[in-house]
């Protein structure tokens, strides 16, 4: 495994924070004005700000103890789980092992946000990249906790939980098996993170020499996700600020406006998977269900908060493909539903 030196030479959250911090402050301060100067709203300073404010922070307290369970599972599968299991119960068939992939994420009920640490884990143990994002785009919808809430939410009405959980799964492995014919997946991710996966993983058989290793690679992985964290759920409250959720709602009755609106609405809120169907329950009266579906499958998937995390694994390039890709099938979903409702 990485010794506690190779963690931390993956890991530059400081020089990061100070490189990101400038146009933090910048686009704060812009949303600020631009909320201010809109004619729609009569709002000060210290109101604009209180509501950034708090936006941000209830996405980051949201997130974070995912985040943190996450990281712990990935800490298990990298040290604690037997050499080669997963790969010795997994099919050899490259489409059967990534649909196997798909439904790790009923064995583990964590959100998109933990899900990042846990793929990290997953590609330095030696699952390829297409698995891995396979992995991250089916594993926030199929998980139990998600099931049961949009169960309670919605039961069987209109179709929409049985469109969240097949589409979901259809959607991860179409991508998967995409993003499995690149001719270089080392390529999609991050020269730092590629390091990290081809260099050599020494395995300490000590429980103290695990235990000192598991905290090494928490602190780092802690280091690399918790400034992603921060700065992706201040870009989300940031854009909350400065939009009007009335534009939003003013297309919902469209069969195709409706599903756009309420995908652009995921990507912005960045809610866990575990809770957005209680969120967009209240949209219900204005919405159509294809929409909410849409939304219901893009946001676990893409969102701000996310696309921040994910950067640090994957490179801009990927991040874009993939977002384009997601996108384009939740649209296709979400009419599917709309035209069959």
């Amino acid at each position: 495994m990485p010794t506690q030196s190779d963690v931390r030479s993956r890991t530059d959250a400081p020089g990061r924070l100070r490189r990101v911090l400038p146009v933090a402050v910048a686009l704060v301060v812009g949303a600020v004005a631009l909320r201010i100067l809109s004619p729609a709203e009569d709002l000060s300073v210290p109101d604009v700000l209180s509501d950034f404010t708090t936006l941000t922070l209830s996405v980051v307290i949201e997130s974070l103890p995912f985040v943190f369970l996450g990281i712990l599972l990935s800490i298990v599968v990298q040290l604690w789980l037997p050499e080669h299991l997963l790969h010795r119960v997994l099919p050899r068939n490259a489409a059967g092992r990534r649909l196997a992939i798909s439904l790790l994420g009923v064995l583990l009920p964590v959100c998109e946000c933990g899900n990042v640490p846990l793929a990290r884990g997953l590609m330095i143990r030696g699952f390829s990249v297409s698995e891995s994002i396979t992995f991250l785009l089916a594993a926030p919808i199929l998980n139990p906790v998600t099931i049961i809430t949009t169960y309670q939410v919605f039961g069987w009405d209109n179709g929409i939980l049985a469109a969240r959980i097949l589409g979901a799964l259809a959607i991860a492995n179409l991508v998967g098996w995409l993003f499995s014919h690149h001719p270089r997946p080392g390529a999609l991710l991050t020269s730092r993170f590629r390091a990290s996966c081809e260099s050599p993983h020494h395995h300490s058989h000590g429980t103290a020499s695990r235990m000192t290793e598991s905290l090494a690679l928490f602190r780092g992985e802690t280091a690399a996700m918790l400034p992603a964290l921060f700065f992706g759920s201040a870009i989300a409250g940031l854009i909350q600020v400065a939009v009007s959720r009335d534009i939003l709602i003013a297309l919902g009755g469209d069969p195709v406006w409706s599903v756009v609106a309420l995908m652009a609405l995921a990507f912005v809120v960045s809610l866990c998977s575990n809770v957005d169907a209680f969120f967009v329950l209240a949209l219900g009266s204005t919405f159509m269900p294809g929409s909410m579906v849409a939304f219901l499958v893009f946001g676990p998937m893409i969102d701000i908060k996310l696309l921040a995390l994910l950067r640090t694994t994957f490179t801009t390039r990927t991040l874009a493909t993939l977002t384009g890709l997601v996108a384009l099938c939740a649209a296709a979903l979400g009419l599917g539903v709309n035209l069959l409702a």
